[in-house]
């Protein structure tokens, strides 16, 4: 497992950079990705040691107030998830069955990918945040169908009802499927396209 992770969003961009500002003056973390996404929210990511991030995390919700949409606080995140938060991954080899969650925010979005990575044998062929979705999140894994499955179940129970937009399986998913799943297209995308 990779070190923990702290996913933040909030309705205001103005608003975003003020609780940018209280994480990082609170502790000292690592800023993954802080900026503006559709439509008009702010996301933050950061990572670095547990106590650290709590603190960063208490400072940012009390600085976000009412403008808080979700938020993802991750102990031990899954080292595939942290690969593509930071600089995308690549799914190699072979894909099996596919299986896609679409969630309403980009925390719970992360929340899923974690819970999916953790519960089954599959593998990250995307991860796809906020831009050009609507501020949305999708989550593409692929692997035996059994396990994508277990993995879906894990991920949609993470995430939430409310956030889950939609959930779906294909068993046996046709070339144009795989390509368009971002395996011919360096796999994972974590920030600005």
């Amino acid at each position: 497992m990779g070190p923990a992770l702290v996913i933040l969003e909030v309705r205001s961009i103005a608003r975003g950079y003020v609780v940018l500002d209280a994480m990082a003056k609170r502790a000292t973390v690592e800023v993954l990705h802080a900026e503006p996404i559709s439509p008009g929210k702010f996301w933050i990511a950061l990572r670095g040691g547990e106590a650290e991030l709590e603190e960063a995390l208490a400072a940012g919700l009390d600085a976000a107030g009412p403008s808080l949409v979700d938020h993802t606080f991750l102990a031990a995140a899954h080292e595939a998830l942290t690969a593509a938060l930071c600089s995308g991954c690549r799914t190699l080899g072979a894909l099996g069955a596919l299986g896609v969650l679409e969630l309403s925010t980009l925390a719970s979005a992360v929340r899923a990918a974690d819970a999916a990575l953790k519960a089954a044998a599959v593998r990250l062929v995307e991860l796809h945040l906020a831009r050009g979705i609507g501020g949305k999140g999708t989550v593409v894994l692929t692997g035996a169908l059994g396990d994508v499955e277990a993995a879906l179940d894990a991920g949609g129970e993470a995430a939430g009802a409310a956030c889950l937009a939609g959930r779906e399986v294909l068993a046996n998913p046709d070339e144009a499927v795989h390509a368009s799943a971002g395996a011919g297209r360096g796999g994972a995308r974590p920030g600005p396209w």
